[in-house]
């Protein structure tokens, strides 16, 4: 049985695109991105859906908690789940938060530092690290309900992609652009709608196998 992690944030939780701040709801376990990998993959993987809404990469996060911060449950994350295969890494949007003031290639530093404690942990087979997926969220669309909160973030998050590219390929592990796969809702321009859900774990079932032979 071959252990995927999905470590992520509201995105990878499956958040549907937002009204109103009082209607918080989440997708189906199918229709999620990392169900429709499980179910498209099929016998032999197991896929843990790791997601936090508001998860940044590094920082802890003043207005919405401490807790936020992936770097530092991502170890113990690692070993609650060991022995991990693969580790499919998408966060960087919650960084876009004008609150951070940090620029694209920062964003993309920081989804680096979070590769480097997968791979010098012991999290994988036999002791080893895990193999790791790094994939870029898409460019964040249309800014309504929530435009304050990420004032200039559109702009920032059509710049990640090429940074996001170069840290992978400096730590040697696979790359996906999720923004040539999807594209984020109007409803609210930070999540995904059902159907990019399922078209990103679709794209990601015909990658892992190779990932993982």
């Amino acid at each position: 049985m071959k252990t995927i992690l999905c470590y992520g944030d509201s995105n990878t939780w499956g958040a549907a695109p937002l009204v109103s701040f009082d209607d918080i709801r989440r997708f189906d376990i199918d229709v999620r991105w990392p169900g429709t990998l499980r179910r498209r993959l099929g016998d032999g993987y197991w896929v843990v859906e790791e997601g936090l809404n508001g998860r940044t990469t590094v920082h802890d996060d003043p207005v919405e908690g401490e807790h936020r911060n992936g770097r530092t449950y991502l170890l113990p994350c690692l070993e609650t789940h060991a022995p991990i295969d693969l580790v499919i890494l998408m966060l960087g949007t919650n960084d876009l938060k004008h609150r951070f003031a940090v620029t694209a290639w920062d964003i993309a530093a920081s989804a680096g530092r979070l590769i480097d404690i997968i791979q010098a942990s012991g999290g994988g087979a036999s002791g080893e690290a895990p193999r790791v997926l790094l994939m870029c969220p898409p460019p964040l669309a249309r800014l309504d309900l929530l435009a304050g909160m990420f004032t200039d973030g559109r702009e920032k998050s059509r710049e990640m992609a090429p940074h996001y590219a170069a840290v992978a390929a400096d730590r040697g592990c696979a790359f996906v652009n999720a923004g040539e796969v999807i594209e984020c809702s109007d409803v609210d321009g930070i999540h995904f709608d059902a159907d990019d859900h399922v078209a990103l774990g679709t794209h990601l079932a015909g990658l892992v196998p190779g990932l993982l032979a």
